[in-house]
């Protein structure tokens, strides 16, 4: 059925990372049922691999997308907790995730992968929703079907395809109570290293909650106290990785892409309008080509695709190596960093990449429209700078704010810069 509509709807409840909402109040089951008929029926009754993460609600939103999927005639593969890059490679006609990645654990939702592991466009999501009524389809033709050798499949794949030996090294692996919970730990001990695992304990109710990498406090004190020679942390669903280095330091998704830029030796890296400087500057010394995007991993991803290269990420550690993948993976991120330290402290790798300080702001805003002037004034500013700063403004996808962020070439500037301007979206917009 898919490119049948003769055209398509806005999306009322797709975001930019899937559906996504609290679970009972924007996301209830019934919604997560007519998903999996629509998105079935959108792929003519194919087979549906099915992951998710810890949540306490997502057995329930599991069973819901899939008697979706058979009241289409669709085929329910359902693997259970799952990390969401083992999803994308182990996709069937359909992957997709009941899962809210980062997000607190009253959430949940529902992102998918074509049968190439590629994250749907705006256009197959605006198709799907279009089907959201659509009554159901040959459902004694339907099936679930439980499958077991998932997480050995995937563990084996990102093994021997980003592990190296590591014996000796000692690292703190935080889970985040999340789907790498059984997985991750198990992946550094196989090649080797000595691991201390924390946020390994899901118990439905404590997924990104103190730990992870969106809370880097409890890895930065375990390293430190455990004298490890770093940390890596995932998110819920395992497609973000940030470290902490041997001092406890945060090591970012920009400074990790540095790094795996020069070990890996490729001649382009794509990144998004988040990026340090710093990485700009290091790209430029070595003759490395950056292609810029919005901020989405999925931009990241297109760019990638459309550029033929295999490296990029995000900031905020989305990291994307497809030489043996087909998306962003936390675990192969952790792994190839890991592999390219080459007997040195993650401290000094990182030393490759001096970041400027950065400042932000989000700016509540009746309106996220910018108005010529404002545009106009930060146009102005970047001109001035000259290459020794930047300051950006966008509006949030997700929420009534404008995010604003100044760099420079030290803390007071960057703090300087992002109170002018967002003092001046206060006065347009506020």
């Amino acid at each position: 059925m898919r490119g049948a509509l003769s055209q398509t709807v806005a999306r009322r409840y797709f975001g930019t990372d899937g559906v996504r909402g609290v679970v009972g109040q924007d996301l209830t089951p019934e919604l997560v049922e007519r998903l999996g008929r629509a998105a079935t029926l959108w792929c003519d009754g194919g087979a549906v691999f099915v992951g998710r993460d810890t949540r306490a609600s997502g057995r329930e939103l599991e069973r819901a997308f899939a008697s979706g999927v058979a009241s289409a005639g669709g085929n329910a593969a359902l693997a259970g907790i799952l990390p969401t890059p083992a999803v994308a490679l182990l996709a069937l006609d359909l992957g997709a995730v009941v899962s809210a990645s980062h997000n607190p654990p009253e959430y949940n939702g529902v992102k998918f992968f074509d049968a190439d592991g590629r994250k749907l466009t705006d256009a197959a999501e605006e198709e799907i929703e279009a089907l959201l009524d659509a009554p159901p389809r040959d459902p004694e033709q339907g099936r679930i079907d439980n499958v077991e050798v998932a997480i050995d499949s995937y563990l084996e794949h990102v093994v021997e395809r980003f592990g190296s030996d590591l014996s000796g090294l000692s690292i703190g692996v935080d889970c985040a109570n999340g789907a790498y919970s059984g997985i991750a730990p198990k992946a550094f001990e196989q090649l080797g290293a000595l691991v201390t695992p924390i946020g390994t304990e899901p118990n439905g109710h404590n997924i990104n909650v103190g730990c992870g990498a969106t809370d880097l406090v409890a890895l930065q004190r375990t390293v430190k106290e455990e004298e490890l020679d770093l940390g890596v942390a995932f998110d819920g669903d395992g497609d973000r990785m940030l470290a902490v280095d041997e001092r406890g330091e945060v090591v970012d998704g920009d400074q990790t892409l540095a790094v795996l830029a020069l070990d890996l030796g490729v001649d382009l890296v794509v990144v998004t309008t988040m990026t340090n400087l710093g990485l700009h500057r290091l790209a430029e010394e070595r003759g490395i080509r950056v292609v810029t995007t919005d901020v989405g991993d999925r931009y990241v991803l297109d760019a990638l695709r459309r550029e033929g290269g295999i490296l990029g990420g995000e900031q905020s550690g989305h990291l994307i190596c497809l030489d043996g993948h087909v998306t962003g993976d936390g675990l192969a991120a952790a792994l190839l960093l890991c592999r390219a330290l080459h007997g040195r402290s993650l401290s000094k790798a990182a030393a490759v990449m001096p970041k400027l300080p950065q400042a932000t702001a989000n700016v509540p805003v009746r309106t996220k429209a910018l108005p010529p002037a404002l545009e106009q004034e930060i146009e102005r500013m970047n001109v001035e700078l000259a290459g020794r700063g930047r300051v950006l403004v966008r509006p949030s996808g997700t929420e009534p704010v404008v995010r604003v962020l100044a760099e420079a070439e030290n803390d007071q500037e960057a703090e300087t810069l992002c109170g002018k301007i967002a003092a001046l979206v206060t006065r347009e917009l506020g």
